[in-house]
């Protein structure tokens, strides 16, 4: 089915689950979630206090995964021009666009707040990654393959969730989790419509969704994975357990695949048996790298313990 076909096949469908998400997303406005009389001025233009690492009791690997978090976020811009780009602007296309747009603006808005107003990170630091990052853009792998970007985006908001709830955890600062658990909360809601939406298309085609999925799963990048010093950071993220290859397969991948029957459907043809074949060999590799990190983890803590 080519792109405008699925376009026009799809729109009740995201009508339908566009009116279902404005009535379960919740109004939530991101000061209520900021200490703003934690705050005081810093260094510079009105001659307050320079930043210092000791300002924040947050852990370093809290920190981190805040950081790649805001930094994530804050490349709406670029994800905006990719699905507007890929959907339109037109119709209920163009609504959910500009409402996904929305309700992801709050999310940048809200942790930069928190982060500046308690200072948990250096706010120049942070300024200058963001600058970087933002000039780096975001490029979907995809750009003109509707089935497989739905399929990123159920998979990837699934993810997002995953780890700004992991991330609140991680604080210890009961503000800082409710503040994440609200943005995780959206992502969720997010989740939903696209995973839907990919529900709907392999009634429509099965096995170019099947093909799309494979694609997806094998080539899984986070949306940060170009943020400077991303490997780094996202190894520190996952030896302390906030976002690992286990969460990725057993939280992510294994509930989203369940939703659409993926190992039980029947309307395959060869070449989406074939790419469900791949997917199934994939999943297995990703439980023996899973358990492989698990154990050097695990060995890990316990030399840091002796």
């Amino acid at each position: 089915m080519d792109q405008t076909a699925l376009l026009i096949e799809l729109e009740p469908v995201v009508a339908a689950n566009l009116d279902r998400h404005l009535s379960l997303a919740k109004e939530w406005f991101p000061h209520e979630y900021v200490p703003w009389s934690e705050g005081r001025t810093y260094d510079g233009l009105l001659n307050g206090e320079p930043w210092k690492p000791t300002d924040s009791p947050l852990p370093d690997v809290a920190r981190t995964a805040l950081i790649v978090n805001l930094l994530t976020e804050d490349n709406l811009p670029s994800y905006h021009h990719e699905i507007a780009t890929l959907f339109g602007r037109d119709g209920a296309w163009g609504t959910w666009v500009h409402r996904w747009t929305a309700e992801e603006g709050r999310h940048g808005i809200a942790l930069r707040d928190y982060l500046t107003v308690t200072r948990a990170v250096d706010p120049i630091a942070l300024e200058r990654a963001r600058m970087v990052h933002m000039q780096a853009g975001y490029n979907n792998d995809h750009p003109e393959e509707m089935m497989h970007s739905i399929a990123y985006v159920a998979f990837q908001e699934l993810a997002t969730r995953i780890s700004h709830r992991n991330t609140g955890k991680a604080t210890g600062d009961p503000i800082a989790e409710q503040l994440l658990a609200r943005v995780a909360a959206d992502e969720n809601l997010h989740m939903v419509f696209y995973r839907n939406l990919l529900a709907a298309a392999f009634d429509l085609d099965p096995d170019h969704a099947m093909q799309a999925v494979t694609d997806v799963v094998a080539g899984f990048q986070m949306p940060g994975a170009n943020i400077e010093g991303f490997q780094r950071k996202a190894l520190s993220i996952a030896l302390a357990g906030i976002y690992d290859l286990r969460q990725h397969r057993d939280e992510v991948l294994q509930p989203v695949l369940r939703q659409w029957n993926i190992f039980g459907r029947t309307d395959l043809g060869a070449e989406g048996e074939k790419a469900r074949e791949e997917l199934a060999a994939h999943m297995d590799e990703l439980e023996t790298q899973a358990a492989r990190f698990e154990e050097k983890r695990e060995a890990r803590r316990l030399r840091q313990n002796r």
